[in-house]
């Protein structure tokens, strides 16, 4: 009997390396791609106008005064009605629109989840009705397996110009036990391929996600960051080719267990900073961060970063000029406040530029479902301006649709999670959020709203 297993375990081994050896691919190029702004396009030459009128004149008046102020707007970018809505994620189309992607059905995990997306037209400041773009079951049709459930949508633009949407689908127990689909389009969004799985191991292929945004390396491959939750939890990097086949895995959190949905912010073509959500048994609860100084191609230890954490995700980008913004629950418990963050030195310390949310008042606060529900109220029309002059009858269902979740334990309970930060081509910065788990809502400011929060902040500390 002994020698049987033996050589059973003998069979498993050498298939393993086998197929380890099979998976094996050339090693990749490192050096990160700087992304370069497209010129703007330039401008006929006006035409003799005839004189404004005095109605004409205080209506450019008062946008030139806006304009001076800077601008910063919100909106809410999903449009269905008691359902969960949650993990959304933004991409800049080639025409200056915004097309974001979110999860949504009666419930997290439930078999009814669809993948959806909406457009955001800046011109206009207007969201379109949201739709479908992947359900369970074509995911499965496609995939020619089982799939359970399917959540946290990401997507990156390929250095070709396709778009490259990937997903979680799981098909069997939790997330833990879950492998990354990914679809792509080369019509800006409006048709998608059908869905592939992502060879992420060369074994059991299961314990992938994804969440954090995609970057490119400087020979146009793609980097992915993705995170492994069975039986320990860490982040990882896949490297993709130019035809969203796995190339390579690395381990990031190199004896850093509970380093979750790792975000990549590239500083230069070989430097690169990650903020990770963190969920271990520290004290205090901080985020971690780990970098990189040669491309990619190696990661440094993860450290404590200088910001609390309450195990949820976070996003970041680097600006042009160096500095980073973040936005994430500066909390060590909760998810009821949220943070707009900023770094001038690369990473190492943080200091809050804005409060996005503030709700960690109601907490203690012994409030009836009226009181509850009229700040819900107050909370969706400063949300979004279509709400704050909606007919009563539509502003009451909206209410209706968030009661679910706010009162979900017969308190008054807030969430704000899962940002996603993006910076368009013409500097403004685009971030979208999960709203109490029932929408998805989204920010946008302007270069001259920042430059005077940065200058405010560089002020108030005698800069």
């Amino acid at each position: 009997m002994l020698k049987r297993y033996l050589a059973l375990a003998a069979v498993l081994l050498a298939f393993g390396f086998g197929l380890h050896k099979a998976w094996q691919r050339p090693a990749p190029a490192f050096g990160f791609r700087i992304p370069v702004p497209e010129a703007a396009p330039a401008q006929p030459v006006a035409a003799a106008k005839k004189p404004l009128t005095r109605k004409q004149y205080r209506e450019l008046l008062a946008e030139k005064q806006r304009a001076a102020r800077g601008r910063y707007a919100s909106h809410l970018a999903s449009s269905r009605l008691h359902a969960q809505t949650h993990a959304s994620s933004l991409i800049e189309l080639k025409d200056g629109r915004i097309r974001a992607f979110w999860f949504t059905g009666s419930r997290e995990g439930a078999s009814d989840v669809t993948i959806n997306s909406a457009l955001f037209d800046p011109a206009k400041g207007e969201w379109s009705d949201e739709h479908v773009v992947v359900d369970r079951k074509g995911t499965q049709r496609a995939l020619h397996r089982y799939v359970a459930k399917l959540g946290n949508p990401v997507v990156g633009r390929a250095a070709d110009g396709s778009l490259q949407l990937f997903y979680v689908t799981v098909s069997l127990g939790g997330w833990a036990g879950s492998s990354i689909t990914v679809m792509r389009s080369t019509d800006e969004g409006a048709n998608w391929s059908a869905p592939r799985r992502l060879i992420t191991s060369p074994f059991i292929n299961i314990s992938t996600l994804v969440k954090g945004a995609p970057f490119l390396y400087a020979d146009g491959s793609m980097g992915l960051p993705v995170y492994h939750e069975f039986v320990s939890k860490f982040a990882e990097m896949l490297h993709l080719d130019a035809s969203g086949n796995v190339i390579d895995k690395q381990r990031l959190a190199r004896a850093g267990q509970g380093t979750l949905q790792p975000v990549v912010m590239v500083r230069n073509e070989n430097e690169a900073l990650v903020l990770t959500r963190y969920s271990g048994k520290d004290n205090p609860h901080l985020a971690r961060s780990l970098r990189s100084e040669d491309g990619g191609k190696s990661w440094g230890k993860v450290e404590k970063s200088s910001f609390p954490n309450p195990d949820a995700a976070l996003s970041g980008i680097t600006l042009p000029d160096g500095r980073m913004l973040a936005v994430l629950n500066h909390l060590e418990q909760g998810r009821d406040s949220l943070s707009l963050m900023l770094s001038e030195d690369g990473g190492q310390d943080w200091k809050e530029l804005h409060r996005l949310e503030e709700m960690r008042v109601v907490r203690d606060k012994n409030l009836d479902e009226k009181q509850c529900l009229h700040i819900v109220e107050e909370l969706l029309q400063n949300s979004d301006r279509r709400l704050a002059h909606a007919p009563a009858a539509t502003l009451k269902e909206y209410v209706e649709s968030a009661k679910a979740r706010v009162r979900a334990d017969g308190g008054c309970g807030f969430e704000f999670s899962y940002p996603y930060l993006i910076q368009a081509g013409n500097g403004d910065i685009h971030l979208s959020y999960t709203w109490n788990r029932v929408f998805i809502k989204h920010v946008t400011f302007d270069q001259t709203w920042l430059r005077k929060r940065l200058n405010k902040e560089s002020y108030a500390l005698g800069h």
